[in-house]
């Protein structure tokens, strides 16, 4: 615990993400990595010197149209009302709209960007001003990655993005800790992980890169760590 309060305040003060009475939204889809973001800020609010709210908001992919069951999220729940953080379950009918209407070849592209809007609106619903977001490490590198052998760019997520249409802000505290750091934080603390319902879960685009590079680890050792502090200071957007 004590590592990866250090590593996210570190993110959280490095990129000035958090300021004095931000209510931030923390997108739990009911993976190890939104778990772990959760469980985290739910114990830095505690002590960090600047104080914020925090509200859990999931996404209800199958919850309309379709023939999908709704998700069961009574565990997450639980595991919100033991942190003290409140917990919003948002119904909604991407998967049905990607898969059974637009029935996309690639899907991700479609439903992350219709996962974004559905959550910051509830975001703001919800009265918050900042959204955060699980993305790690191996996320950013695994991002850069892409665009770089997909989209020919220097280009990745940053830490910190202004939502200028929202006024939202949204913001990434565990880019400083890696896929196997939360992996080891997931099982020392049982988080109550869901299943992943999206029928394209291991046969996508970053399914394909996260091997490509897991494969290059393996004969250059630290390569991921390398690309990483690459991004940090090449001035890439954001960073």
């Amino acid at each position: 615990m004590k590592r990866m309060l250090g590593l996210a305040r570190k993110a959280i003060q490095d990129y000035d993400m958090i300021a004095p009475g931000d209510k931030i939204a923390v997108g739990v889809s009911g993976g190890k990595d939104s778990l772990t973001l959760l469980m985290t800020l739910a114990k830095l609010r505690e002590f960090y010197p600047v104080p914020f709210d925090l509200v859990a908001i999931t996404l209800d992919m199958c919850a309309e149209g379709g023939e999908r069951s709704p998700g069961d999220f009574t565990q997450i729940r639980a595991f919100c009302e033991k942190l003290g953080v409140p917990y919003v379950v948002v119904p909604t009918n991407i998967t049905h709209v990607v898969f059974d209407l637009r029935k996309e070849k690639n899907p991700c592209s479609l439903c992350a960007k219709l996962r974004r809007g559905a959550l910051n609106r509830a975001a703001a619903e919800n009265g918050c001003s900042k959204v955060a977001l699980g993305h790690h490490l191996d996320d950013a590198v695994e991002t850069f990655a892409m665009n770089l052998m997909h989209g020919s760019r220097l280009a990745c997520f940053e830490p910190v993005t202004e939502l200028s249409r929202t006024g939202l802000t949204v913001i990434r505290p565990l880019i400083y800790v890696t896929e196997g750091e939360i992996k080891s934080f997931a099982r020392r603390f049982n988080l109550p992980i869901a299943k992943n319902p999206c029928p394209a879960d291991g046969n996508t685009e970053r399914e394909h890169t996260k091997q490509l590079l897991r494969s290059l680890d393996k004969d250059c050792r630290g390569i991921k760590l390398r690309i990483f502090n690459a991004i940090r200071s090449s001035h890439i957007d954001g960073w």
